[in-house]
Parts: C-alpha cells; sequence; structure tokens
C-alpha cells in the first residue's frame, strides 16, 4: 500500500535517489544535484505560505514526490512529481494520487491556477496533465516569478 504524506527533512536523501535517476537515466536530462538546490532546501523551498511537497511511500520507502510552490496571488507551480516507474498507471495510481492531494490542498488554501513546465521528452507526463485537464501554454504567458528550470520547454495551466 502506498501512502501519501507531506515531506520531513528526514527524506531529502530519499527524494533525491528518487529523482535523480529518474531524471538522468530515464529520461537522459543533463541535471545535477547541484542544479537543484530547491531539494536541498526542501522546506525552505516549497513548505512555506500556502506551498508544500508531499511524498509516497511504500512503508517508508519514498516512490514519488510532488511539491507545490506558492507564487502568490492564487497562483501555483506545480513541480518535482516523479514516480518510480514500478508505481505509475494501475494498480497503484502513485501519480494520480499525489496529485488529487495537490490540487484537494490548492483549492483548501484559495489557489486559483496552478501552473507547470516540464521537458519535451516527458511525453508521458504531457498526456497524464492533458488528462487531467491541463492545457498547453507558450513561455511568454507565464507570470514573471514563474521559476522556470532551464531544462523546461512544454507548459501548462489549470484553472481550478
Amino acid at each position: 500500500m502506498v501512502d501519501i504524506a507531506p515531506f520531513t527533512a528526514e527524506q531529502t536523501e530519499s527524494a533525491f535517489a528518487l529523482i535523480l535517476p529518474i531524471q538522468q537515466l530515464e529520461f537522459g536530462i543533463p541535471i545535477t544535484r547541484a542544479d537543484q538546490p530547491d531539494l536541498e532546501q526542501i522546506p525552505m523551498s516549497y513548505q512555506v505560505n500556502a506551498g508544500n511537497f508531499w511524498v509516497a511511500l511504500e512503508d517508508s520507502r519514498v516512490v514519488g514526490t510532488l511539491a507545490l510552490m506558492d507564487l502568490g496571488g492564487g497562483r501555483g507551480t506545480l513541480r518535482k512529481m516523479f514516480v518510480h516507474s514500478e508505481f505509475r498507471g494501475v494498480p497503484h495510481r502513485t501519480g494520480q494520487r499525489l496529485l488529487e492531494t495537490l490540487l484537494e490542498w490548492s483549492r483548501a488554501h484559495s489557489f486559483r491556477e496552478i501552473l507547470l513546465g516540464t521537458t519535451e521528452v516527458m511525453k508521458g507526463a504531457h498526456r497524464f496533465y492533458e488528462k487531467n485537464g491541463f492545457v498547453s501554454l507558450e513561455a511568454s504567458e507565464l507570470p514573471p516569478n514563474f521559476p522556470r528550470s532551464a531544462v523546461d520547454t512544454v507548459f501548462y495551466r489549470l484553472t481550478l
């Protein structure tokens, strides 16, 4: 059974152990730990204002992550959505459950819009976001305070 819970600082290394191999090995994205200082300081990067960071846990093993960064003005950014390949889709529905947790939190905290950036190579992620009501947008439509990663080339918006 996979449980969804708010991130705790003790899970930092486990989050990196999940995220880096997905980025580097599975998708061939040239990004390192040093390129992601937000993951070194998750509580200060994400768990501020109305933001949060969740982990999907099988027992104590981190098998999924998802963050919501509060941009202010009712806008949030979905970031760091990664799910171990064994826990994607049926029967676990880990990604869907993480997203539902984020959306429930977002509505309860008066977010009106969720934005996200992803890479061109993550086609499965594109389908997942579109299936969940996200619509694509151009980079020029992003607010000035959107935390764009150097590898982000595809952008989405969900109006709540």
